[in-house]
């Protein structure tokens, strides 16, 4: 009997050719899954399991994980306004270690002696799943074709059509993961450094060209309501951000960064629903935590994105970061009120009763309720004192 292999199947080129090369070249027994996050229809779901049949899998399953990576993942991202390198919402990155454990438990499921993926030797996906799948499930053998063979997506393409595969090669030029989280985009051009994406690269396409408003509404930091409409489902509201963001062309752009692997590296992408409902969180926590809460919230949020970045999530310490995240958000509850624009928006106020501009103790700038004119002169007095010391016994230092 041959033996089993299940193959982390996007439908895409690079799983394709995982698909086509291991039955024939290694003569195994193919179990395609495709672990979705979100990012596809059924429609298009069902078009991927034609395709896959049609290479020749012996059985082909779809893995929803999107409330396990909402649960899990996207709300404490949230939370932590992580944006990578202040660009990025993570989108990919993010969502690897929820496919990984599926696929594991699908092919513990099988009986799978392997488990195969189609990254490339130059990414960070081929170390997000080889990881995981060495610390969750060491006993079974990890398969990369492309990686292994170091290939070329013309390589590819033309060995799928040696094959008899019949595809639309010229979408295939560009890969694209697509997740709830956001949609990432690679090409020729995201290799160099001074090109950039074209507009058809873009999944999806601009529809409006007049502005609109968008209210979004939030509950202890979490996304409950869309202009007016008040979602049970937080995974509903972030897709009627994106219904709505998209429709501008909102949260196009490209992330430079530094890969696991220790290169620089670039990806476009599109992210109107992560962009406005982090941006939008973002704003409402300046006008309800306090000073010392906003700022150790940023030293752990870049940590926590980094760590998660970096193949990092079973770290314990990601455990304790999410219990701070999670606690900081007692009173991040409110309306965010945002100006769309097509590919741009602004965030335009906010309501909410814990906003700290309505203690009436002082408007900024204007008027002081709270304390007197002499309070601040010895505020200031005793908050100089050190520097005063300093210049004293270092007569000169402090000159410009």
């Amino acid at each position: 009997m041959k033996e089993k292999v299940v193959i982390a199947y996007s439908g895409g080129l690079d799983t394709s050719y995982c698909v086509k090369f291991l039955a024939k070249e290694k003569n195994l027994e193919i179990y395609s899954a495709i672990a979705n996050t979100g990012g596809f229809s059924e429609e298009e779901l069902q078009e991927i399991e034609k395709n896959a049949y049609a290479l020749g899998v012996t059985k082909h399953i779809a893995l929803d994980v999107t409330d396990t990576y909402y649960d899990k993942c996207i709300r404490y991202m949230v939370y932590g306004n992580m944006l990578k390198n202040n660009t990025y919402p993570l989108s990919v990155s993010s969502e690897r270690i929820f496919q990984a454990l599926a696929i594991v438990k699908y092919a513990r499921e099988v009986g799978a002696k392997y488990i195969a993926h189609g990254s490339t030797g130059a990414g960070n996906d081929q170390v997000r799943f080889d990881l995981t799948f060495q610390i969750l499930a060491p006993e079974i053998e990890i398969l990369t074709p492309i990686r292994d063979s170091v290939l070329s997506r013309e390589e590819e393409i033309n060995y799928l059509k040696k094959e008899g595969v019949v595809r639309d090669w010229k979408k295939m030029e560009y890969s694209i993961n697509k997740g709830l989280w956001g949609t990432s985009i690679g090409g020729k051009e995201t290799l160099t450094s001074h090109l950039s994406l074209p507009n058809d690269a873009y999944p999806s396409q601009p529809k409006k060209s007049e502005g609109e408003k968008l209210e979004l509404e939030f509950v202890k930091g979490e996304l409950t309501g869309v202009n007016g409409k008040t979602f049970s489902s937080k995974i509903d509201a972030i897709r009627e951000v994106e219904r709505i963001g998209s429709s501008y062309a909102i949260g196009r752009d490209t992330h430079v960064g530094d890969t696991i692997i220790g290169i620089k590296g670039r990806v476009g992408f599109e992210a109107a629903a992560p962009l406005l409902i982090i941006k939008a969180h973002h704003l409402l926590e300046k006008h309800t935590l306090t000073k010392w809460q906003m700022h150790w919230k940023e030293q752990l949020s870049n940590w926590y994105g980094m760590l998660l970045h970096e193949s990092m999530y079973l770290e314990p310490v990601m455990r304790d970061i999410e219990v701070f995240l999670e606690s900081s958000q007692t009173n991040v509850t409110g309306k965010v009120f945002i100006q769309l624009m097509p590919y741009h928006f602004q965030l335009t106020g906010i309501e909410s009763k814990h906003d700290l501009m309505k203690s009436g103790l002082g408007d900024y700038g204007e008027v002081n309720k709270g304390w007197s004119g002499e309070d601040v002169k010895g505020f200031t007095t005793i908050s100089s004192n050190y520097l005063k010391i300093f210049n004293t016994v270092n007569k000169g230092q402090l000159e410009l």
